[in-house]
Parts: structure tokens; sequence; C-alpha cells
């Protein structure tokens, strides 16, 4: 669950050519590298609280330990809005890749808003039927789509390197922070040149941005056997685990590619796919281009299924708290029967439906507009989170002395601090970074409005604490401290 919200084909499409473009060109795998160990270093003292902390609400109860109701309650709602907004941005990309396999490989036209609500439909029916079922559909597209991925990195190997070598440079992380710049040959006008530049911050954002969702494992601890091993471990590995693989298929797509003639594609969305087309057709044939289209538009839909079940539970979570009358018998109920948040799962389906139709009625693009702009109003959100979550592991381990038989130097200090800085990091990319990250899309009213929602998100679950702890200090007492008994269950 926690690797299929990473969707690593979407990711490596949609994320590596512009990184190779507009980024660090031919060093963009160093930029994964890097994004590698900043977010290793985060998942240690995340790992580290998650052996302690078992709850739905994952942020939200690590950060109300850790930093206090309050700013606990803000950053619930932060990540809420951040999980709600990112299923509607993964309908908009999917709906757009099925509609044009359906078109160029079926002949068959079929607006978008088809494939959104179908989409839709299948969310909330997977959320219905317990974790199982979701995790079944998302483990066969999961394996699917790595083992495209796989194969283009093994046509790579098995052909001895690309036209320019084996790039080995491209590996260091020291280069990750370099800018593009100069001159590439013209793939489309034999003899003459494309001047290239870029912006090294663009290759790093595109990078950590390719990870979002990995945090979600904690998430799912009430539901796993046994927690306190089971959900760090699933953590590291799909971070570790996610990066190396993210590094490997960046690294070969470029070999394969040639590093100038790469970065030279990716100057043009029309030609930026021909990264991963090109070496795939070139050294498996041009039959592996049709499945590997076919699991870039599943891989979306994999991931947009696991951001559902994530919003569902974080839904979940604040609403069996019960912090306004009524909510925890509503958002706040499980299935009798298949113990799932199913009434959370059908209010997030309402949701994202709402966004999903407004902007078709809006006559607005589903790839341009509704998957680019959500998921940079989400990735703004779940940053700034992540950031929290990290200080918050200081301050539950080392100011407030929780289990100081647990406490180390190094896992539950340094690597989160250094962690919550390179978020901290990231977000000021972001911001640097917003116009070009959101393309034709900057000039949308929902692109200039994302800094106010987020602000107002987060600053209105702040508000909403201060209130319950001055008007309701038994509601109050409550906030982010529904956690599973792990000792009970044990003993059951």
């Amino acid at each position: 669950m926690a690797v299929a919200t990473a969707a690593p084909i979407t990711a490596m499409v949609g994320n590596v050519p512009i990184a190779v473009g507009f980024g660090n060109g031919a060093y963009a795998p160093a930029g994964y590298l890097v994004a590698t160990i900043v977010l290793s270093l985060f998942a240690l003292g995340y790992s580290a609280m998650a052996r302690h902390i078992t709850a739905t609400g994952a942020f939200y109860g690590f950060i109300s330990y850790g930093l206090g109701r309050v700013i606990g309650m803000g950053a619930g709602a932060l990540t809420t809005l951040a999980y709600v907004v990112f299923e509607a941005s993964l309908v908009g990309i999917f709906s757009f890749f099925a509609s044009s396999f359906a078109s160029t490989h079926l002949g068959v036209e079929v607006s978008w808003i088809w494939f959104a609500v179908l989409m839709l439909v299948i969310n909330a029916l997977a959320t219905y039927f317990k974790i199982n079922m979701a995790a079944g559909v998302l483990g066969f597209f999961l394996v699917a789509e790595i083992v495209m991925l796989a194969l283009l990195v093994l046509g790579v190997l098995f052909a001895g390197g690309g036209p320019e070598g084996w790039s080995l440079q491209s590996l260091n992380p020291f280069n990750a922070f370099q800018n593009l710049e100069g001159t590439v040959p013209d793939p489309n006008n034999a003899g003459a040149v494309l001047a290239v530049a870029g912006s090294a911050g663009i290759g790093l954002f595109f990078a950590f941005w390719s990870w979002v969702g990995f945090e979600s494992a904690a998430m799912y601890g009430e539901e796993s056997r046994n927690p306190t091993k089971l959900i760090p471990r699933a953590t590291m590995l799909s971070v570790v685990g996610v990066g190396i693989f993210y590094v490997i298929v960046s690294w070969a797509a470029i070999v394969g590619t040639g590093p100038d003639r790469a970065v030279a594609l990716a100057q043009d969305s029309a030609t930026a796919g021909q990264i991963f087309f090109g070496p795939l057709q070139q050294n498996l044939g041009s039959w592996a281009s049709v499945p590997f289209e076919f699991f870039l538009m599943t891989g979306s839909l994999a991931c947009g299924m696991a951001f559902h079940n994530c919003a569902s539970r974080y839904l979940y979570a604040i609403g069996r708290e019960d912090p306004l009358p009524g909510l925890g018998r509503t958002l706040g109920a499980s299935h009798p029967r298949h113990g799932s948040p199913y009434i959370a799962g059908f209010v997030q389906s309402g949701i994202a439906a709402i966004i999903v139709l407004w902007f078709f009625a809006t006559d607005r693009d589903p790839y341009g507009q509704l998957y680019a702009l959500m998921a940079l109003l989400g990735t703004t959100a779940i940053l700034a989170v992540q950031a929290l979550a990290a200080f918050a592991c200081i301050a539950y381990f080392h100011f407030h002395r929780n289990r100081p038989a647990d406490a180390h130097w190094f896992t539950t200090f340094l690597a989160p601090l250094i962690g919550g800085l390179g978020m901290i990091y990231v977000i000021w990319l972001l911001i640097d970074n917003r116009d070009f990250a959101a393309g034709a899309a900057a000039n949308d009213i929902v692109f200039a409005l994302s800094p106010w929602i987020v602000a107002i998100v987060g600053i209105g679950g702040v508000a909403f604490a201060l209130v319950m702890r001055k008007y309701a200090p038994s509601r109050y007492e409550i906030i982010g401290r529904v956690v599973l008994d792990v000792r009970e269950r044990s003993e059951t």
C-alpha cells in the first residue's frame, strides 16, 4: 500500500523527463539518490515513533504526542487535505491516460470524465471491503509496473549501455546540485544544436515529489498483525527500496537514451516520454510499448486507490475522536462486518467527485490542471506535515523524554533533524519553483488560491483545537490520543 502511493511508473515517466530537461539534466539520478538519503533519515525517526504509537491517523497522532494537541490538530487537518486532493489528482492523470489508450489502441473515443467516474466507483468499493481487497488489486498492478520498469533496466544492461556509454557521473550525488546549461544536439535537425538551461532545484523538487505517500504505511498499523515490527519495517523498505529502484530506473533510461539526447528530448513534452519508450522499444521490441502504456494507466489507478484509502483513514481517525457531536457515529464508524472505515470512505468519494466534476464542468484539462494543481496543493500540505513529524520525533524522545531506553542520538535526534531540515528545503524549492511546476496551469485561479487554502486549513485546525481547549476540555484531551493498545491485542 505504501509503495503504491509512490506510483513508481507514473513517478518515473512523469517526473524524470522534467528533472532531465529543466533541472539537473543527465544528473537527475543523482537527485534521486540525494532524496533517498534525506528521506531515509526522516524515516528512521518516523519508524521509531511507529514502534510506540500505533494509530490510523499516523502524522496526526505522532505530532499530537510530540508537539502537542494544538499543532497536532492543525497537522491532522493538513494531512487530510493532502490525501483528499491527491485522490482527485490521480483521477485526473488516470482518466487522461485511459482516454488516450482507448483512442490510440482501441480506436474508441471516450471522454475522460467517464474514466474518472469509473475510478471513483472502484475506489469507493475497494475501501468498503476492508484493506485486503484494495491491497490485492494494488499488489497486482504494482508488481506489473515494477516488472515493466525492470525489463527496461535489464534491456539497457544486456545491450551494453547506451550510445554515449554508461554515464556513471549521473550517479554522483554532488552532481545533483548542478544546474543544466549548455547545448545539446538537436534530435530533429542533424547538425543543429539546442541551447538548454535548467535549475538544480527543479530536479531535486521533482525527485522528492516522487516519494509522496510512502509515509502512509503507519496508518495501517491498526489493521496489521504485528504493527510494532511490521510498520517500521514496511516504512523503511518502501523508502529505501523505492529510492534505489528510482535511482536505477532513471539512470538506465538516461543511459539507454544517451545523456545529451535525453536532455534534448525532454525539452518538448511531445517527445519527453521517449526517454523511456525509446530504450524500451530498441532493446525489447515495439511490442513492449503497449503494456508499458497500459501499466502506466493502471499504475495511476493503483496510486489513486491508495490515496483514497489514506484519506478515508484520516477522516475516520479524526471522526472517531468525536470532536463534534455525532462524528463518532458517522465518520468514526467502522463497518460491522468488514471493519472498514466505510462512511469516511464514501465521504471521501463524494469530496473527490465534487472536485473532479467541477474541473470537468469548467472545461479544465484532466492532466495539466486537475492532476497538476491538486498534486501541487497536496504536496505543499504534506511536506509541511512531514517536517513537523520529524521535529515531533525529537520532541517525543528527547524533550518529553518518552521511552528513554529507545532514545538515540542518531536515529531519534540527528537523523530526523536532518530529514526535517531537508523537508523544509524541499518546501522552499516548491515555493521558489511553483510557477514552473504548475506549467500551463500557473495562471489558473486554483493555483493562485492554493497557498491560501493550505494556510486556512492548517490555521483552522489550530484554531479549532484552541476553541476545544477552552470550551470542551474533555474532547480536547482526546485529540490525537486514540491509539491501538498493542499489548492488549497481543494478550487477546
